[in-house]
């Protein structure tokens, strides 16, 4: 019993064996003609929420579920289950075919092939995880909120304290002969804070990510919602103007997302990508190096497999501002004479799409601090708003609400607020003038850095 809650322990655990003879199954059930391609997917999952105290939520979930595509004389069927009892199976494979018969022909519409790559070994599985106890989970969260609150005088609540884990299995195998299997665990912590100043309120969060509870950091997670929930206090708007921008590692994070969903190639051939027709040519400042690495096990979207069942692959999307490549799954890569590069995403509810994993921008060799002190007149942006929904993917047009700190005389300032910031995506980063050294992975498909934008509009008063 914690906090009046009887809180029981999952100690199970999913076999990729199992899930891949699944899928194997379906895969033998193939007709002539007909490629099948099988995902079968089981994940469990635990969130915690504290609440002054107390355990406000304990969620245990299971989900399981199987998608078939089958492809015949160019056209594909697909359909999907989210369980895995009985003949379930059997029943999607027809489903699939049934759906065939209303598809449009297209000559790039295949199963994907082997194609000879090596698989990372990424260690991503900690089996510590799933034998913690759920009690000691519990513990970690509301262990969260107390320090959250404790860490300054001026924080008077915390909106949420969280703790929560996954572990997910998955298998695929299809009749061109690709056999995969993953199985990884993933924890985190996170926590809202309120700050209260002369009537005045502002929220802040903080988080700590791993593959284990061992290693998730409480002590760091509630100082940065403190700090983040506190460094706004009094802040007022700045003047508009032109101005020398320092984007800090959650917000360059954010942007590097949006560019890296422009460098897919399923954008680029639908025409909602900004650069396409650019491979080849100069995109941004020399000292921009951008790629996607989802093999590098430091990243928390990491994988050794794609959602095809290829393996995944570091690939240089930008080299000293130089547009190298763009991401494929299968079918984008026939559409355009290349191949795959081991990016396609997807669950088991839905057919390969394409994107990058785990976007990183090369380091530079100065940190944050000497970055700002170089600065003698500028913004630090240490929050955006709307940024997905203000971003043009096809003109690169920006403009999003954003909150920071002035930078004068080469020292932080005061806070400011309640203005956007707006320019092109080709031209912030053709205006980039200095990279930190302070790369992190977020929990998000990017990790963040300090970037320098020689000069951003801002709209203040």
């Amino acid at each position: 019993m914690v906090a009046g809650i009887d809180v029981p322990n999952r100690n199970g655990s999913v076999d990729e064996a199992a899930l891949l003879a699944i899928a194997e199954r379906v895969v033998e059930m193939a007709a002539p003609g007909e490629q099948v391609e099988a995902v079968v997917v089981h994940e469990c999952e635990t969130e915690i929420r504290a609440y002054e105290g107390q355990v406000e939520s304990l969620t245990s979930a299971e989900s399981q579920g199987v998608g078939i595509r089958v492809v015949r004389d160019g056209r594909q069927g697909f359909a999907y289950a989210g369980t895995l009892a009985g003949d379930s199976s059997t029943q999607v494979l027809q489903e699939a075919r049934d759906n065939v018969e209303f598809a449009t022909p297209d000559e790039y519409c295949a199963v994907a092939e082997p194609d000879g790559v090596p698989f990372a070994d990424l260690n991503l599985y900690r089996p510590e995880l799933e034998g913690h106890p759920t009690a000691d989970k519990v513990a970690m969260a509301l262990e969260l909120e107390r320090q959250t609150r404790a860490a300054d005088s001026r924080i008077t609540g915390v909106e949420s304290a969280e703790y929560g884990d996954s572990v997910a299995v998955g298998a695929v195998a299809t009749t061109t002969g690709i056999r995969s299997t993953s199985r990884e665990t993933g924890c985190f912590l996170s926590a809202f804070a309120l700050a209260e100043q002369d009537g005045e309120t502002q929220t802040g969060f903080g988080f700590s990510l791993g593959r284990a509870p061992g290693d998730l950091d409480v002590e760091f997670a509630a100082s940065e919602a403190a700090e983040r929930s506190t460094r706004m206090l009094g802040a007022t708007k700045p003047d508009s103007g032109r101005i020398t921008v320092v984007l800090d590692p959650w917000v360059s994070a954010q942007f590097l997302m949006i560019v890296a969903g422009t460098l897919s190639g399923e954008a680029v051939q639908k025409g909602r990508s900004l650069f396409a027709g650019r491979l080849g040519d100069e995109v941004a400042a020399p000292l921009l190096t951008l790629v996607d690495d989802p093999t590098d096990p430091e990243a928390t979207s990491a994988t050794a497999a794609d959602g095809e069942g290829l393996a995944t692959r570091r690939n240089l999307l930008v080299a000293d501002g130089r547009l190298e490549r763009f991401v494929h799954n299968s079918e984008t890569a026939r559409r355009a004479g290349t191949a795959s590069t081991g990016s396609a995403v997807r669950g088991y509810s839905s057919t390969p799409g394409v994107g990058a994993r785990a976007v990183k921008v090369a380091p530079g060799e100065s940190g944050p601090a000497d970055l700002v002190a170089s600065i003698d007149n500028g913004l630090l942006i240490q929050g955006v708003s709307g940024l997905h929904s203000g971003v043009n993917p096809v003109s690169g047009d920006f403009s999003t609400g954003a909150e920071g700190l002035r930078i004068r005389g080469g020292e932080l300032a005061e806070p400011v607020r309640e203005f956007t910031i707006a320019s092109t995506i080709q031209k912030m980063l053709y205006d980039l003038i200095a990279v930190g050294n302070d790369v992190q992975w977020l929990p998000m498909r990017a990790a963040g850095v300090t970037l320098v934008v020689g000069e951003l509009t801002v709209s203040g008063r």
